[in-house]
C-alpha cells in the first residue's frame, strides 16, 4: 500500500535532503515539502475538508519549523488530525527531548544527519499506526477527525468599546443557529463573561493550563455549560493567576476546543499577553473592536501595528468592526479602514446603550430582546463572518440578503450606491 508524506521543513537543504531521501522508499508518496507551520495547517484542513480519505498517512516536522515551534505543531496536528503520524526531524537527540516528543503527540523521531535506514524504518512505523487508527475510526467510535472548527478571537482596540458584549452576541447568534459553540473568557485578568451571563463556576481556564494532555473529559470538567447551550470557559477569578497560561497552554487549549466546537470564540479584551497572542495567531478570523472616535481608533492603529511587529497578524488579516456607530459622526468606518490598513465589516453596530443597561446590570445578556439595534447588528455581523447556519430559503435568496434568526430583524450593513461608492446603512434608535 501507497504511504503518503508530508514533509514540513523550512530551511531549503534540509528539505532537499529530505525529499530525495523520501523518493527512494518503497511505495512512497512524498508531497511538496511545506515551509511553515501555518501553510501545514492550511494544507492538511483543505484535505480533511475535501475528504478524510486525503490525508497523508505520515506529516514529517522539522525542528527549525517556524513560526509555531515544532512541538506545540506536532501537538496541534495530533488533536486536530489524530489520524495522522507525525515524525519529529531533529539533531537533538537526548532522553528529554524523545519524552518531550512524545507527550507532544509525536510517533517517532529521526536524527539528524538522515540516514536512509532510520528514516525508512519512523515513517513505516508511524504509517502503520496511522493505518489503525483509521480503520478504528471507521468502526463508529465517536472521535474527532475533522479539520476543525473556526476560531473567532475579539479584540479591543482600548478598554470599554464592548469587546465582550460583542464576543457574547456572536457566540449566541452561532449557538442559535444550530452550531456547536465554545466561549472562551482570554481576558485573563479582568474578564467579565461569567458576570454579563450570571455564571459563578469554580474551574477556569488556568484549570487547564498545566496539563498536557486535555482529553476530552478533562476539557469537559473545566468548561461551564450554559442554559443558552454555550460551553463557557471562564478567566480566573484572580487576576495574579493569568500568568499561569502560557502561550503554548493557550495553542494546546484552543486546539481541544475546535477539535470539540463548531464555533469557538474567543474575548481576547484589550491587553494582549503571551497566551491571548497565540490565540489571535491561530484565529481564522480576528476582530478589532474600535468605536468611532479619536482615541480608540488611534488605539486600534496601535494595536494593528503592535502585531504586525510581533509577527502575530497583519493588517489586512485583521477585521475591524465600528461599534456604538451614528450616523451623522465624523469618523466613518472607511476613514478607519484607511488610518488602520484593516478590513472593516459590512456590519457597524449602533450606539444604543439604552437597549443593553438593564440586562448588563443584571448580568443577562442572553436575554437581550430580540428588538434591540444593537443586537440585530451584531446577529447579523455573525451572519457577515460565515458563523451561523443560514436557512435554506435564505441560501435561495440574492447575496445581498441578510439571513434572518428566529424573531430578529434586520440588520446593519455597509451598501453600494449607483456610482459603486460604498455607503453605510444603519437601523434607527442610535442614541
Amino acid at each position: 500500500m501507497t504511504t503518503r508524506i508530508l514533509p514540513a521543513v523550512g530551511d531549503i537543504d534540509a528539505a532537499r535532503s529530505v525529499t530525495t531521501l523520501l523518493s527512494q522508499l518503497p511505495e512512497a508518496e512524498p508531497a511538496a515539502p511545506v515551509s511553515d507551520s501555518t501553510q501545514l495547517i492550511d494544507t492538511l484542513a483543505r484535505l480533511a475538508g475535501e475528504s478524510l480519505d486525503d490525508l497523508p498517512e505520515v506529516v514529517l516536522v522539522h525542528e527549525r519549523i517556524g513560526p509555531v515551534p515544532a512541538l506545540e505543531l506536532i501537538r496541534e496536528v495530533s488533536l486536530r488530525f489524530p489520524a495522522i503520524g507525525v515524525v519529529l526531524i531533529t539533531a537533538d537527540v537526548t532522553p528529554g527531548l524523545f519524552s518531550s516528543a512524545m507527550e507532544s503527540g509525536a510517533r517517532g523521531v529521526v536524527t539528524l544527519p538522515l540516514s536512509y535506514e532510520e528514516l525508512a524504518n519512523r515513517v513505516q512505523s508511524a504509517a502503520q499506526w496511522s493505518l489503525g487508527v483509521r480503520r478504528h475510526l471507521t468502526s463508529g467510535t465517536d472521535v474527532f477527525t475533522g479539520p476543525g472548527g473556526t476560531v473567532i478571537t475579539v479584540s479591543g482596540a482600548k478598554g470599554g468599546v464592548g469587546t465582550t458584549v460583542a464576543a457574547v452576541q456572536l457566540a449566541l447568534a452561532a449557538q442559535a443557529s444550530g452550531r456547536t459553540v465554545a466561549l472562551v473568557d482570554m481576558d485573563l485578568q479582568a474578564g467579565d463573561i461569567g458576570s454579563y451571563l450570571d455564571v459563578q463556576f469554580r474551574r477556569s481556564i488556568v484549570d487547564l493550563s498545566t496539563i498536557t494532555d486535555i482529553s476530552p473529559r478533562v476539557l469537559a470538567d473545566a468548561v461551564f455549560s450554559h442554559g443558552t447551550g454555550l460551553a463557557l470557559l471562564l478567566a480566573p477569578g484572580e487576576g495574579e493567576s493569568a500568568e499561569e497560561v502560557s502561550d503554548r497552554s493557550a495553542r494546546q487549549i484552543v486546539s481541544a476546543l475546535r477539535s470539540r466546537h463548531e464555533v469557538v470564540v474567543i474575548d481576547c479584551g484589550s491587553q494582549l499577553n503571551g497566551a491571548n497572542a497565540a490565540a489571535i495567531e491561530m484565529a481564522d478570523t480576528s476582530l478589532l473592536v474600535t468605536t468611532p472616535d479619536v482615541i480608540a481608533v488611534r488605539g486600534a492603529k496601535r494595536v494593528v501595528r503592535m502585531w504586525d511587529r510581533l509577527q502575530i497578524r497583519k493588517a489586512e488579516e485583521t477585521v475591524t468592526v465600528v461599534n456604538r456607530f451614528i450616523r451623522n459622526t465624523e469618523i466613518q468606518p472607511q476613514l478607519i479602514e484607511k488610518i488602520t490598513g484593516t478590513t472593516t465589516a459590512n456590519t457597524a453596530v449602533p450606539a444604543n446603550f439604552k437597549e443593553l443597561q438593564s440586562v448588563v446590570d443584571a448580568g443577562r445578556l442572553h436575554e437581550l430582546d430580540s428588538k434591540s439595534t444593537v443586537k440585530q447588528a451584531l446577529w447579523a455581523l455573525a451572519g457577515e463572518l460565515g458563523i451561523v447556519k443560514v436557512p435554506e430559503k435564505a441560501e435561495k435568496n440574492s447575496a445581498k440578503s441578510t439571513a434572518k434568526f428566529k424573531n430578529d430583524r434586520g440588520s446593519i450593513g455597509r451598501r453600494r450606491d449607483r456610482d459603486g461608492a460604498r455607503n453605510r446603512a444603519t437601523t434607527q434608535g442610535a442614541s
